[in-house]
């Protein structure tokens, strides 16, 4: 009798749980990896939107002047996963700025209601989403 080539049940059940466990481990750190992207996409849009704000300060003496305000106009990070607003919370003098991204649910920061912002004296909030 000519024994037939093949796999067998056992042998076919056995490899489909070894990739299930690779799976199981690799997909955490997949999330994980694309969190990270995607709040580098906000930081990246956040420092962007600062720059700009600190070169009007260095030409105009201050941060509201109408020839380079930024509010009101909505930015797109560089990915264009989030949008980025800036506000003048200190209204006497246009001394000081803040710049907000949008959320996203998907970069898996929380705190916040996950709005990360920066401002004129570098603070970053929530820190815990800028690490």
């Amino acid at each position: 009798m000519r024994r037939s080539a093949g796999f067998t049940l056992i042998e076919l059940m056995i490899a489909v749980a070894i990739i299930g466990i690779l799976a199981s481990i690799a997909y955490p750190s997949y999330q994980r990896y694309v969190e990270r992207a995607l709040r580098a996409d906000a930081h990246a849009g956040l420092m962007e939107a600062a720059g700009i704000m600190e070169r009007c300060y260095t030409q105009f003496n201050r941060y509201n002047d109408s020839e380079c305000s930024l509010v009101g106009s909505n930015i797109l990070s560089p990915d264009g996963e989030y949008t980025i607003t800036v506000s003048f919370p200190d209204p006497p003098g246009g001394q000081g700025y803040l710049v907000s991204s949008s959320v996203s649910s998907r970069d898996g920061c929380t705190e916040n209601n996950g709005v990360m912002t920066l401002n004129h004296l570098g603070e970053r909030n929530p820190s815990a989403c800028w690490d």
